[in-house]
């Protein structure tokens, strides 16, 4: 049997160990992407490691989350960035340059070549055929200083593509389709390999938009061929040379497969609260809508805003309906404008916004108290808009446009009765300016890195003790998010450099009592159900509730990038061996784990916790080097035993 093309590009990679599925690999990785509300923490940790100037082919740090200076603590972070990357010869794109994701793939993506990111949405390179996982900063920082990636060997779901998607329909409604199919945990340990005939009928914009939600399925990664679509992208961007051709062979195999007809889908949309909350437009039609939000990393492309100038071209927004436009990038607002797409937007009574994230993490653009807020956005969770019991439902942009239209939730293909569809045309050639990418140069390795106040040094971090006595401080249900541990926002995410002050705010949304809990006990323990920790990357949701006294976490079960997070800042990722004994717990209980430093270290599997006059066994699913970085109370105390060391 033939390779698929994730076995392909692993293969091409491996540094250690057997890829099978479940087992830890090593992965040697080519380039390296960070975004501000990490990168700052990741540069941080970087320059711990002491290495004089990054080791992968290409790094390239990006700020599009933090971009309202309401103080000097993001202005302050972003000077620090850049002239960290100066020092260390990373790329650096300047504040409103554009969202990472977009960016990268204009201007670094290669096909073939492995991404690490410290970004859930990393994945977006699919668009490119990368094969790019979304991973914490401090593996990001490793592999910026020549370690391999450590992540469990994935599955790889086969999901065949067929016929073309009909006018109105898009790609955001195929990835929908997948999440209505499997929801936000169906594609945990696997990567989404894209094959069949009716892969060369999407674009690799399209492509793009898909990788980056398959992070909402919990994939690893997702991946398409390279192909004719993908030469047509990079010659369009003028980069032609850095094509290459890719597929899987014809007899491929795949762990598991599905199978989608494009010509079958329909327009979805993705109800308040969760990213798999889908059901047809049709069913909530009529629904009164307050915002619309069009552009993210997902939905902010060039098709995506001259799409939506060209429905509304002529026309104007309902007077009841609020309407943004935040372009993926400037060369994206660029290329509008120069199709006349940027006044019939603004004639329409659209909002134009600079080139970032903002909405989309909670910085600005939060609806009112019981609004609904139409997004072409990846996520809802809760809160997450930067308004309580927000009302965010998630759709592709022709639907935005007709909302914003018609002021209620429509199916776009209601449209027709008013005008054709406008079928949108990719750029043979783009308009192409690098002016607001600063490159490294060999001159940076005598740069001065510039602090502000709010920048403070990595906290020390405690290894496990020989016996672990704590109190569960807080239970907690499925599907809990990173933004439920840490939540994001213009008032959180300037604090991102600063570990103590960020920690008050640690499930600040579940208990705003926790973090001063937390403290008081000196010794805590969470537990949760399925999925826990699924979203975002941050991973300040490990290293803060670290700083604060968790030391061990059981649950049922984790999002990958969370778990490995755990890892790397020694906190004990159990899960229950019974999950019954879930419903047998409660908030207050003591906790103790008798031996639990012995136990570990020689590979024990099941450990017992003394809990509430009774002891159970909670499972430790750990590859040798993730037991090490618990004994040692996380991968920088590891690291610095290895330089002392001398190995």
């Amino acid at each position: 049997m033939g390779m698929n093309l994730t076995q392909k590009i692993l293969k091409e990679h491996l540094v250690q160990g057997e890829p099978a599925p479940g087992e830890e690999i090593a992965v040697r990785i080519d380039q390296t992407l960070l975004q501000d509300a990490t990168g700052t923490m990741a540069m941080l940790e970087f320059e711990a490691l002491g290495v004089d100037r990054v080791r992968v082919e290409l790094a390239a740090q990006y700020v599009d989350h933090n971009l309202l200076q309401t103080d000097f603590r993001n202005a302050d972070d972003h000077r620090y960035l850049q002239s960290a990357c100066r020092r260390f010869g990373i790329h650096f794109s300047r504040p409103g340059n554009g969202i990472s994701h977009h960016v990268h793939m204009e201007r670094f993506g290669v096909p073939g070549k492995t991404l690490l990111g410290a970004d859930s949405h990393t994945s977006s390179a699919a668009g490119l055929s990368m094969l790019a996982m979304g991973a914490g900063g401090l593996d990001i920082a490793l592999a910026m200083a020549g370690e391999p990636y450590r992540v469990p060997c994935p599955r790889v779901l086969g999901v065949k593509l067929t016929g073309s998607l009909p006018d109105w329909v898009t790609a955001r409604d195929v990835i929908f389709e997948l999440l209505r199919r499997r929801d936000v945990k169906g594609c945990v340990g696997m990567v989404i390999e894209y094959f069949g005939p009716g892969v060369k009928n999407l674009t690799a914009g399209d492509r793009k938009d898909i990788g980056n939600m398959g992070a909402e399925l919990g994939a690893t990664s997702s991946i398409f061929p390279s192909d004719g679509q993908t030469q047509a992208y990079l010659k369009a961007e003028g980069r032609e040379g850095d094509w290459v051709e890719l597929s899987a062979d014809p007899d491929a195999g795949y762990d598991e497969v599905d199978e989608i007809d494009l010509a079958a889908v329909g327009p979805l949309i993705a109800c308040p609260s969760s990213p798999g909350n889908v059901v047809p437009v049709r069913e909530v039609e009529g629904t009164k809508v307050d915002q619309v939000i069009v552009g993210s990393s997902a939905n902010g492309s060039f098709r995506d805003l001259m799409v939506v100038a060209k429905i509304l071209e002529g026309r104007i927004a309902h007077p009841d309906t609020a309407f943004h436009i935040n372009p993926a990038s400037r060369e994206v607002l660029e290329n509008v404008e120069a199709r006349g797409g940027v006044l019939a937007l603004l004639k329409a009574g659209a909002n134009i916004h600079q080139s970032g994230c903002l909405g989309c993490i909670g910085m600005g653009q939060a609806p009112g108290t019981g609004q609904v807020s139409l997004r072409t956005f990846p996520r809802n969770f809760p809160g997450r808009s930067g308004t309580v019991d927000d009302r965010v439902y998630l759709c592709s942009s022709e639907t935005a446009a007709a909302a914003v239209l018609r002021g209620v939730i429509t199916d776009p293909r209601d449209l027709e009765r008013e005008m054709p569809y406008p079928k949108v045309e990719e750029p043979e050639e783009y308009i192409v300016d690098t002016s607001s990418i600063i490159f490294p140069d060999e001159d940076g390795r005598e740069a001065e890195i510039v602090r502000g106040p709010n920048i403070r040094p990595f906290p020390e971090l405690e290894p496990l003790p020989a016996e672990l006595e704590a109190e569960v401080l807080l239970k907690v249900g499925d599907n809990i998010t990173t933004d439920h541990i840490m939540p994001a926002g213009n008032t959180v995410l300037p604090l991102r450099s600063n570990i103590e002050a960020i920690s008050e705010y640690v499930y600040y949304q579940v208990d705003p009592e926790f973090s001063a809990k937390a403290r008081e006990k000196g010794s805590v323990i969470v537990v949760g159900g399925e999925n826990y920790g699924q979203g975002s990357s941050r991973e300040h949701a490990a290293l803060a509730p670290r700083h604060l006294g968790v030391r061990a976490k059981i649950v049922k079960s984790y999002a990958r990038i969370h778990k490995a997070n755990l890892f790397n800042f020694g906190i004990l990722p159990f899960t229950f061996s019974d999950p019954a004994d879930y419903d047998r717990i409660e908030a207050g209980q003591a906790a103790v784990f008798p031996d639990v430093r012995a136990r570990i270290e020689r590979g024990d599997g099941e450990i017992p916790v003394e809990l509430g006059g009774r002891t159970i066994t909670v499972r430790l699913e750990a590859s040798p080097r993730q037991r090490r970085l618990l004994l040692a109370g996380g991968a920088v105390n590891l690291v610095r035993e290895k330089k002392g060391a001398g190995t």
